[in-house]
């Protein structure tokens, strides 16, 4: 039997429940916008402190504003790495680079550094056509378990040689999650290997999201529009 006592207790419930839910939702749209804008005024603050210093006093923006300016040093970089990298796709530049790697080469330990350094920056930052070609899904690490993939390139040279295979063999790139730029590099069959119609974007992002955000939302068995 209720009581008008009764009725107390779920209306606090339900108020309680409500700034509840209230809040998340404002989390989930305030996080990712607010953590955007602190980490470009992060970077943009650590590459002024970086080139600032570098520039003679008299031509500072301090000098002429009053005020540090923040973004001087981003725009200052800018132009001077265009400037470098006009400088080295001619002539002159490439001849310089040449001989300074020649210098570089010459010392064990600053050798080993700069070749590290100079193979991730041409990987993470050189301009190639090169990119995923596909999406796919690939039974990994044993058949019956499927994993999402993004096929690279056509295995060639000894590893196709050398593979136990009739047909062609493909390179797959398997991402891990929630940060897709580790992985494995897996050498599949081409039979062996499904080719999805979603973009290499909803794949990441289903990748990602660790499966909670699907291209097709209304209906993830479907592919997408």
């Amino acid at each position: 039997m209720n009581t008008p006592f009764d009725e107390e207790p779920h209306r606090r419930s339900g108020l309680l429940s409500g700034l509840r839910a209230s809040f998340l939702t404002g989390i989930v749209v305030i996080a990712p916008v607010w953590l955007t804008i602190w980490l470009i005024w992060s970077v943009v603050g650590w590459i002024d402190s970086a080139v600032l210093p570098l520039i003679p006093q008299k031509f500072q923006p301090s000098e002429y504003v009053g005020i540090n300016l923040r973004g001087v040093g981003v725009i200052i970089f800018l132009i001077f790495t265009i400037i470098v990298g006009w400088i080295a796709k001619g002539i002159l530049g490439r001849s310089l680079i040449h001989f300074a790697e020649s210098l570089v080469n010459r010392m064990p330990v600053v050798r080993s550094v700069y070749s590290g350094i100079k193979q991730i920056s041409e990987t993470v930052f050189a301009q190639t056509e090169r990119s995923f070609e596909k999406a796919c899904l690939i039974q990994y690490p044993r058949r019956g378990i499927w994993a999402i993939g993004f096929v690279s390139t056509t295995a060639r040279g000894e590893v196709n040689e050398r593979a136990d295979t009739a047909g062609e063999l493909l390179s797959i790139f398997v991402p891990t999650t929630p940060n897709p730029t580790s992985g494995f590099l897996l050498f599949f069959p081409a039979e062996d290997v499904i080719l999805l119609d979603m973009s290499i974007e909803d794949a990441a992002k289903l990748v990602i999201s660790a499966g909670l955000v699907y291209p097709n939302e209304k209906d993830p068995t479907q592919p997408p529009e």
